[in-house]
């Protein structure tokens, strides 16, 4: 189970006034007292999608899909130092995952640890 704060999410909500649907996804995370899973699979399928996995495995299915978007270096960036509106705002405008579903994947990300997230897609050196 990946968790997320209350301050975490106090914070966060702060930060991304300007993201209806982030908000609702962060209500949605205080609502499941902070478990990231269990939100990530109640705004799934409010965002009309029909998970079939565990919520774990999904979430982190989900995350893999938008890889390649999201460890690109301005967006790993921003998130490594914990700034989410830019990239809340060009994962939305890519349409690569349900906008409800932008947060959880980036929280999920960020728990995971950004840099090793994105490694599989790092250069071999």
């Amino acid at each position: 189970m990946t968790q997320v704060t209350l301050e975490e999410v106090a914070k966060l909500q702060t930060e991304l006034t300007n993201y209806p649907n982030a908000l609702a996804a962060l209500q949605e995370i205080e609502e499941c007292e902070g478990d990231l899973e269990d939100a990530a699979m109640v705004l799934a399928i409010r965002a009309g999608q029909q998970p079939d996995i565990a919520n774990a495995e999904w979430l982190s299915s989900l995350a893999k899909k938008c890889r390649a978007f999201i460890c690109r270096q301005e967006l790993r960036s921003a998130l490594a130092n914990e700034s989410f509106a830019p990239v809340v705002e060009q994962l939305t405008a890519a349409k690569i995952c349900p906008t409800l579903l932008v947060m959880p994947v980036l929280l999920y990300v960020v728990k995971q640890g950004v840099d090793e997230f994105c490694q599989p897609l790092d250069p071999v050196a």
